[in-house]
């Protein structure tokens, strides 16, 4: 493990991260890419734990889909049970054949009971099919309230729609060398005004013979920009300030590295702030490459095209001589 004894007084080093310093109890990067903390919780019931609404608004699109439908097949599933149980003859217009043919007929029943469309074909005729009725268009306005709301949330929720490069690069920069990454907002007609970003990096650091994690808030080129129509190469130069002063890509990994990335902007479109988070492991950080330009002229010179293809791309950088 190496010992970091460049680290400069003038480094701002931020004890406000959220993230421990005992070394011996956290596991694999603090961070997600997508910005969720890479983090289990436990010594509670999991019911307290559990937020139904937090975690169906936050699910993937598939996976949200997956749930209603699922959800929508297991309910009639049940009900159309329940029907069965109590007896075919409770229910009046059932087309007589086999006892499967009758339990599809009974289960098209419950979903039309269900989703109160009510064609009229099958109808309850005893109290106990009526009651089941009854308590099965209930269940079903409710579920479609709860899925109304639900599928609002997820269209009304702000979202930053921000793309961040798989990489950060150590590069050349005014005569030394600078760590930068980049992004790009990927809707069309989708910009963010007033943004602000911040950059911290913990790192493994030998005190007293002792390694701990230490944070520090990188100072960047630039914090805060007034509008992002296009990429933003976001830039911390190595000078005698920083504390990756000297060092090379053996020390990040000694160091254990990792960059944590939190992005603020106000997105006209939902009229708040949005926010996203990520970030770099120190495997993650390549030394001597150069972003490629993603941005061009259209060939009648009246417009700029912003190339979100490139937003990865990255060349070697040529050394003195070659």
């Amino acid at each position: 493990m190496t010992q970091h004894k460049k680290l400069n007084p003038y480094s701002k080093q931020n004890n406000d991260t959220g993230f421990a310093s005992n070394t011996q109890n956290t596991g694999g990067r603090f961070l997600n890419k997508d910005g969720s903390y890479n983090l289990v919780k436990e010594g509670m019931p999991f019911l307290k734990r559990f937020s139904l609404f937090h975690n169906m608004l936050n699910l993937p699109d598939w996976k949200f889909m997956a749930v209603i439908l699922s959800f929508y097949f297991v309910i009639n599933l049940l009900f159309t049970a329940v029907y069965i149980w109590i007896g075919f003859d409770q229910l009046d217009g059932l087309i007589r054949g086999s006892n499967w043919k009758m339990a599809r007929e009974v289960f098209y029943f419950s979903t039309q009971t269900f989703t109160t469309v009510g064609y009229g074909h099958v109808n309850p005729v005893g109290d106990a099919a009526n009651i089941v009725s009854a308590l099965e268009s209930l269940t079903g306005l409710l579920s479609l309230a709860i899925a109304t709301g639900l599928i609002y949330g997820r269209f009304s929720k702000p979202k930053s729609y921000l793309l961040f490069s798989e990489q950060a690069l150590i590069s050349p920069f005014k005569g030394s060398t600078a760590l930068m990454f980049r992004f790009a907002a990927f809707k069309d007609k989708h910009a963010l005004t007033d943004v602000e970003i911040k950059v911290n990096t913990g790192m493994l650091v030998v005190e007293e013979e002792k390694p701990r994690y230490k944070y520090f808030t990188l100072n960047l080129e630039r914090t805060k920009v007034e509008s992002m129509p296009l990429s933003w190469t976001v830039v911390h130069q190595i000078d005698e300030g920083s504390p990756f002063y000297g060092f090379t890509a053996e020390d990040m990994e000694n160091a254990d590295v990792e960059l944590y990335v939190m992005l603020r902007g106000f997105d006209e479109v939902f009229s708040n702030y949005v926010q996203q988070r990520t970030s770099y492991t120190y495997h993650e950080i390549m030394f001597d490459r150069k972003w490629v330009p993603m941005y061009r002229e259209s060939p009648d010179g009246t417009t700029t095209i912003l190339e979100l293809h490139k937003l990865n791309i990255h060349t070697a950088v040529a050394k003195s001589g070659e």
